[in-house]
């Protein structure tokens, strides 16, 4: 693979409107991206939605590697299929009814959607813990406030979208769960030993690595005890340091979207995506504005031209992101049109299997 498409593959980045533009076909022709991730701007039917993502491939067809196709669909308020599709409850009601069958049904019931309109990755279970009532973002997001409903019901969640051929992105290392400041404005502080990570945010993150999770979504999160001048996202001590090495992950890492204040406020983006690489993540995602996705993937490029990230260091995330491609037979043959009527019945199913 050339610099240029080994650059590509570290990066997922948004796309703007309902359709292929410019834009978007630049960064698939010229910059080889080796993803998208969707919103509800760019998602309005169900037919809109598999034409932009069969677009999306077909564009692709030239390159070697097919394309991550994500979206963040928890259920309950982040939902971006909500318009199409009947509703999935949120972690927190599915938590509270205790029933990992039903839990279970729920995965598989996004997993199904999901895979019926072309997106082979999702943005979810939240695996935070929701142990601070004032958390301006996590609240329902999360299955409980103990460590043990989030690790049952989020590792159920997980193998329930899995078994739709559909890649898994726990988030968000490493715990988001006890914190005051919406992370997409402000950067949070945890002031948490090591130790005391460990006995509570961490547990559900331990028990996915040895459920062998797809990948691992990184928190801009200011972790005082452990660095407390680099984001969780960009920090070596954070990523290398205890979930590789302390806890041995050797999956795939991506962090939080890059054009979040928490991050930007004092930080330029594509400095911050080469500190991130070098800190041990395989996968930038930038999902606003193309001057940001520009900066990022340009600023990579420039870094391996100056010898600051040399060519062994991008070779390794390669290796773990086209593994898990792989491993999900990832390809960019277009996606024929949903049956929404049967894609509904999937889901009422699975909301009537609580027991």
């Amino acid at each position: 693979m050339s610099l240029d498409e080994k650059i590509g593959q570290l990066v997922i980045v948004g796309l703007d409107g309902y359709s292929m533009n410019d834009d978007t076909l630049q960064m698939i022709e010229q910059y080889k991206v080796g993803g998208f991730i969707l919103f509800k701007n760019n998602i309005d039917t169900a037919e809109q939605t598999v034409s932009l993502l069969n677009q999306l491939k077909e564009a692709n067809k030239k390159n070697a590697v097919p394309l991550w196709l994500s979206v963040d669909q928890e259920g309950g308020r982040v939902s971006r299929l909500s318009s199409m599709f009947s509703n999935t409850p949120s972690a927190g009601e599915i938590g509270a009814a205790d029933d990992l069958t039903y839990t279970r049904n729920i995965g598989r019931a996004i997993g199904n959607e999901l895979h019926a309109l072309g997106f082979n990755m999702d943005f979810a279970p939240v695996m935070d813990i929701n142990s601070n009532p004032k958390n301006p973002v996590i609240g329902d997001r999360s299955f409980g406030s103990t460590p043990e409903a989030v690790m049952k019901h989020g590792i159920e969640t997980m193998y329930g979208i899995n078994s739709q051929g559909v890649a898994a992105v726990i988030k968000h290392f490493p715990g988001h769960g006890d914190t005051s400041v919406d992370s997409h404005y402000d950067l949070p502080l945890v002031n948490k030993t090591r130790q005391e990570l460990e006995q509570f945010e961490l547990q559900p993150f331990i028990e996915a690595i040895n459920q062998d999770v797809d990948a691992i979504m990184v928190a801009h999160l200011l972790m005082m005890q452990i660095d407390d001048k680099q984001p969780a996202s960009i920090s070596s001590s954070v990523i290398n340091g205890l979930l590789r090495d302390q806890l041995g992950y050797d999956g795939v890492v991506i962090t939080d979207d890059m054009t979040m204040g928490a991050l930007l406020n004092t930080n330029k983006i594509g400095d911050a995506a080469v500190r991130s690489i070098l800190a041990g993540t395989d996968i930038v995602l930038v999902s606003h504005q193309t001057e940001l996705r520009l900066e990022v993937i340009h600023s990579l490029k420039a870094a391996v031209e100056s010898n600051t990230l040399n060519e062994q260091r991008i070779d390794e995330s390669l290796y773990r992101i086209l593994r898990l491609k792989q491993k999900y037979s990832l390809q960019d043959a277009p996606t024929p049109s949903p049956d929404i009527d049967q894609i509904n019945k999937n889901i009422n199913d699975s909301l009537q299997s609580r027991s």
